[in-house]
């Protein structure tokens, strides 16, 4: 959708990004400890992202491994936000939670078009849509860093069905044991 926009509005947008500091990461869990490892087999951390995750490609989700949980998790939370976003709060690209402690990660389109025996519970990104939001930045704008957020909770979490990022975030308070990040970027050239 925003390949329409032209290469001149995305350069004049640069200046405009949400920033990293924004993230959940940073603004609503500052003070978690950051122990949780958390890789993709698609690219490393502070790395471009293959066009294949994104909109440009086949718009899959990428695969992810975490690790590291503390003693005590009883679910695992996934989220990925934009960060260069030319908006004042980082677009969400994926909300996952509830996953048991030991699943380890996702495989490659787990979050695009979840299979019905994943039992996958997905939330609503910034397009209102639920499972992986392919990045899309405008042309110009220059490269994005999407942070991929994962969090060991203490319990389940007991949301309703494709809850916004608002909803999450106020339902893990008080319940985070633990964090870990990976930044992909992505630039549309």
């Amino acid at each position: 959708m925003l390949e329409k926009i032209p290469s001149v509005v995305g350069a004049a947008l640069s200046g405009l990004k949400a920033g990293v500091e924004k993230t959940a990461f940073h603004a609503s869990f500052p003070d978690i400890p950051a122990s949780l490892a958390l890789r993709s087999s698609a690219f490393v951390d502070g790395a471009a992202m293959p066009a294949r995750f994104t909109a440009d490609g086949e718009g899959v989700s990428p695969p992810l491994a975490w690790s590291g949980l503390p003693e005590g998790s009883a679910s695992v939370v996934l989220l990925v936000e934009d960060a260069g976003s030319p908006t004042p709060q980082p677009l969400v690209h994926l909300i996952a939670w509830n996953f048991p402690p030991d699943q380890g990660g996702l495989g490659e389109g787990d979050a695009s078009d979840p299979a019905p025996d994943k039992n996958l519970p997905l939330g609503q990104n910034s397009f209102l849509r639920t499972g992986w939001l392919p990045p899309d930045p405008p042309s110009g704008h220059g490269p994005h860093a999407y942070v991929f957020q994962v969090y060991a909770l203490r319990q389940p979490l007991d949301l309703a069905e494709k809850p916004g990022r608002g909803a999450l975030l106020t339902a893990m308070n008080g319940l985070v044991l633990a964090k870990g990040i990976l930044t992909g970027t992505y630039a549309r050239p």
